[in-house]
């Protein structure tokens, strides 16, 4: 700026016929910078220079890419591992906390709860008070883990004699008709949905080019579809009984990450969608006060993600080696946070993206 100031005042003096102030000398002017080109001698050898060699075709980018040869589907139905119900302290707890956390005299719903995240989560609103509706595609998985659900919270609540109300229920969550009839029968048994979780969803790994397209409607049906019709009926029950609500939404670092090396475009981009599902639907619904919340996991070692990384263990290792925390998370690090979210200790928290994921979106 100095520079221009004195160049002005030289070009006015000269117009003048005046000298008010000193000519510029050449080292005053600031010259543009630019690099000088590299002279080609043995220096330019990439075997000779690392930085050269860390750039050559073989490795350039290839620690932030995907690779297409990893290929992972969605197991059947038949082939799913079971995820155990996560053992307690074995007792009642007295330590002291917040009233606010207590989700005592609650009905919370949570989709894809027979298993994985959804599992554990629910296993976490039981444990923190709150009576729970399981709706799973396996209905008999689901009607398997209710009990078992039932059964370790009277193990690790002895003497207790009213036991949560824990039932389980069909639905296919990308269907409108199924997610009617699912919602009727949990208000015909519970009387009424205070709490909703969305956790029902799956991911795969294709390249995008190879993706076969029907898989790819089936994803983003469960993953977005399913998400949008228990949130729009859920909300819709509670408006009509003009009482309030908190609805969390499962996604994914996913969401806001790309994920490598494993290729899933499809999978980010539903996971976006539901992201910005839950922001736009608490702006809609803060009126109505309905609060509406994301989290969003990382690497999170569920059943069937230890028997993929047991089957791929550089994958294993990759990911690992991207989180700060330098470790996977567990099912039971969402437990606090999704109780957060549905409990009024977060009642002014509306629209917000809580990501559970080790650090890894941070880098």
């Amino acid at each position: 700026m100095l520079h221009r100031a004195i160049a002005r005042s030289a070009v006015k003096a000269q117009a003048l016929g005046t000298t008010s102030r000193p000519a510029l000398l050449s080292s005053q002017v600031r010259q543009f910078s630019f690099t000088t080109q590299r002279s080609n001698n043995k220096s330019d050898d990439p075997e000779n220079d690392p930085l050269l060699r860390a750039s050559s075709p073989e490795h350039q980018g290839k620690f932030a890419r995907t690779d297409e040869s990893v290929q992972i589907e969605y197991p059947p139905d038949s082939e799913m591992p079971a995820q155990p119900v996560v053992q307690g302290r074995g007792g009642m707890h007295f330590k002291r906390t917040l009233a606010q956390f207590s989700l005592e005299n609650k009905v919370s719903l949570v989709t894809g709860g027979a298993r994985g995240l959804g599992l554990v989560m629910g296993q976490g609103l039981v444990a923190s008070g709150s009576d729970l509706a399981i709706v799973d595609l396996n209905k008999a998985e689901a009607e398997e883990q209710a009990g078992k659900l039932v059964e370790q919270f009277r193990k690790e609540n002895p003497g207790l004699e009213q036991m949560p109300n824990v039932t389980a229920h069909y639905a296919d969550v990308s269907n409108p008709t199924s997610v009617q009839e699912a919602l009727a029968e949990i208000l015909e048994k519970h009387k009424r949905i205070d709490n909703l979780v969305t956790s029902a969803g799956f991911t795969e790994n294709f390249d995008a080019i190879s993706y076969p397209f029907d898989r790819m409607k089936k994803l983003w049906g469960v993953n977005v579809d399913g998400t949008y019709l228990f949130a729009t009926g859920v909300a819709k029950h509670l408006m009509e009984r003009k009482a309030p609500g908190s609805i969390v939404m499962i996604g994914s670092m996913s969401g806001s990450i790309v994920n490598v090396p494993q290729p899933q475009a499809p999978y980010n981009a539903a996971k976006a969608a539901v992201r910005h599902l839950a922001a736009s639907l608490a702006v809609e619904w803060a009126a109505q006060d309905i609060r509406v919340n994301c989290i969003s996991p990382g690497y999170m070692l569920t059943a069937l993600t230890r028997k993929i990384l047991d089957e791929n263990p550089q994958l294993r290792d990759k990911w690992i080696s991207l989180i700060p925390a330098g470790k996977m998370g567990t099912p039971e690090d969402l437990m606090g946070a999704v109780t957060f979210l549905l409990s009024d200790a977060s009642k002014y928290i509306t629209g917000a993206d809580l990501r559970v994921d080790g650090g890894y979106t941070l880098t």
